[in-house]
């Protein structure tokens, strides 16, 4: 299973009054493990100013947009990065607004909003009482998070790696998939109908006790008297 976290940072809060994606930082995952593989890259918005409020934020100038290429230079290469994995953004209904507002001036397709995990939604479910940005996501999951004084989107996207295999359930996801498994035995109960069935080895391992430790246990046991439950076990 092949996945993309992925954070977007922009001109400004709506795609529809015109403002545009400066920064896309994307991670590749493979069966919920990180692959090395990243996409990071810088985006003039062909005239468009950063907003002061988003400045604050992100700390992207225009100056240091200047010699950045369009989102249309970069945008064949972006889809081929993420080509047809899912895609995970926190609270990303925003960042997938702004990359279809971008793909609809170029004349591609939306992405699909089947393809689109939101990592805000799961935190929402699963701590409905508690902040869930992805600072306070950090601080609950142990992740470090103190090099991060500004927004940044390779960043943020490697952050939200962490935090999303957290929200999944822990690094123990990581182990459900990273082994191809061939077909599944015939005649298996599931685990649920295990319950009060005693397994048994077909050979039993050989005894690890020596005499010793049978005579030193049985002079303890008989110090705890006659009704002590060892008794019936001599």
């Amino acid at each position: 299973m092949r996945e993309i976290i992925f954070d977007t940072e922009t001109t400004g809060l709506k795609p529809e009054d015109g403002e545009r994606v400066i920064e896309i930082g994307a991670v590749e995952f493979i069966n919920r493990m990180p692959s090395g593989r990243n996409f990071h890259r810088y985006i003039n918005p062909a005239g468009r100013k950063v907003d002061p409020g988003a400045f604050a934020v992100h700390g992207i100038s225009n100056e240091q947009l200047a010699d950045k290429p369009t989102f249309a230079e970069i945008a064949d290469e972006f889809l081929e990065f993420i080509d047809d994995a899912n895609l995970v953004a926190h609270n990303a209904p925003f960042d997938i607004n702004f990359l279809n507002h971008e793909f609809a001036r170029l004349n591609h397709p939306p992405i699909a909003p089947e393809r689109v995990v939101d990592t805000l939604d799961i935190a929402r479910r699963k701590h409905p009482m508690a902040q869930n940005s992805l600072d306070r996501l950090c601080e609950r999951y142990g992740i470090d998070n103190k090099h991060r004084t500004l927004h940044g989107a390779l960043l943020d996207a490697q952050l939200l790696a962490e935090v999303y295999i957290e929200l999944l359930g822990g690094r123990q996801v990581s182990l459900e998939l990273t082994v191809e498994t061939g077909p599944e035995p015939e005649n298996v109960l599931p685990v649920e109908e295990l319950s009060g069935i005693t397994l048994q080895r077909p050979a039993p391992l050989s005894p690890r006790l020596t005499e010793d430790d049978r005579a030193a246990h049985r002079k303890f046991t008989e110090t705890l008297g006659s009704e002590a439950i060892w008794g019936r076990y001599s």
